[in-house]
């Protein structure tokens, strides 16, 4: 099982380079106990069909290239000297047969040992080689992004496997570019469609509904004018929540500690009102890359969500140091396992609040553009109540 999870966590090119040399080994191996087993048996079997015959053998009754004859026809037995020889000579055989057999299985394996690593070598080059249209294909998925779907992988080669999935992988482009464009055909048309006309039911509202008007129908005015302002400003974050989850189409260096007080002075007002306090620590700058229209929102919905789920008497500490962002609050407890649902939109807690106004869009839309500028929003609940926010940038 260790191996296996040592394997598991090995490249591809690795593993099928492993597994190349790991098959020529085995290979070799049973190749070489098959040679090995009919080199002895072979031998054997010479050996025991070797006869050896005794007698007088004059000179000129055998050659060189003849086998001795006796030239009685009664042999004589052997004496005990020529059987002392006779086994001397089996032994010698048999002691011979064996060297032989350890020295072939010896280099046999050396050189096995050496062929398994030069097949492991050139398994390594010949898996990049199989490999090198996959790494093309990673690199160029890398560098498609919403802003360059129109890239294909457009694989060139034969009609094979990984054609086939680069093919895929383009179709599948053409379907997220599609969407993509209309997506952003939404957000423009939506824009215009949905403001424009409460910017006129405003103006028809104030103009028609204009001072001197009975208590009554004052009462009415202010309604129907905070309603169209609610509408006005849940328009305004579905469409900023639609540009976030776009991406970044231009980055530039931000300065995170002056837009914090810039953002702290716009709120203090509201949060003073509601009996808030907000303090901010900044002591360096505290810079990134990013679009600076959706930091600011960024930071306003933190803080404002801060102020707005607190209690009278509260505080808000807003903390900017190393590219990291803490703002902390008093306010009702929130359970741990609530959290999540919090960075959902429309989702909120419903009591304790210092305001009523709000659609739960504010820490989805802040999750949103961090998730834009590669960064983290984590959040706990607060020690004396309330959350502990954490932003950290890359």
């Amino acid at each position: 099982m260790k191996l296996r999870a040592l394997l598991s966590r090995l490249p591809f090119r690795a593993r099928l380079a492993a597994a190349i040399s790991g098959l020529f080994l085995l290979a070799g191996i049973a190749l070489l106990a098959f040679v090995v087993l009919l080199a002895r048996y072979g031998t054997a079997q010479q050996v025991q069909g070797m006869s050896i015959t005794y007698g007088d053998v004059p000179s000129s009754a055998a050659t060189p290239f003849e086998p001795a004859r006796p030239s009685q026809p009664d042999l004589k037995p052997p004496a005990p000297s020529d059987v002392a020889m006779i086994q001397k000579i089996d032994q010698t055989v048999q002691a011979v047969q064996d060297t032989a057999l350890r020295q072939m299985v010896l280099w046999s394996a050396v050189g096995l040992l050496i062929t398994a690593l030069l097949t492991g070598l050139l398994g390594w080059w010949l898996a990049g080689r199989a490999l090198r249209p996959v790494a093309f294909m990673t690199e160029a998925a890398r560098r498609i992004s919403d802003q360059n779907l129109h890239q294909r992988l457009a694989l060139v080669g034969p009609d094979d496997e990984l054609h086939r999935l680069a093919d895929t992988f383009d179709t599948m482009l053409d379907r997220l570019e599609k969407s993509f464009e209309s997506q952003r055909r939404f957000v423009a048309n939506a824009s215009h469609e949905l403001k424009t006309p409460l910017a006129a039911q405003r103006t028809t509202l104030q103009v028609g509904l204009a001072d001197p008007l009975p208590e009554s129908l004052a009462d009415v005015r202010e309604d129907l004018l905070t309603t169209n302002r609610e509408a006005e400003q849940l328009i305004d974050a579905l469409l900023l929540l639609a540009r976030s989850d776009r991406g970044l189409e231009e980055t530039e260096s931000v300065d995170l500690t002056v837009t914090a007080r810039l953002v702290t002075a716009e709120l203090t007002p509201q949060a003073s009102a509601h009996g808030v306090h907000i303090d901010l620590s900044a002591d360096t700058p505290l810079v990134v890359r990013g679009d600076p229209v959706l930091l600011r929102h960024l930071l306003t919905n933190l803080i404002h969500n801060a102020v707005q789920y607190n209690h009278p008497g509260g505080h808000v500490r807003v903390r900017l140091e190393a590219l990291t962002v803490t703002v902390t609050n008093t306010g009702p407890h929130v359970p741990a396992e609530r959290i999540p649902d919090l960075f959902e939109p429309f989702r909120r807690l419903d009591a304790d609040r210092t305001a009523t106004t709000g659609h739960g869009l504010g820490l989805s839309i802040a999750a949103s553009i961090v998730d834009a500028h590669n960064g983290t929003l984590t959040a706990q609940p607060g020690a004396d109540g309330g959350l502990a926010l954490t932003l950290r940038f890359p």
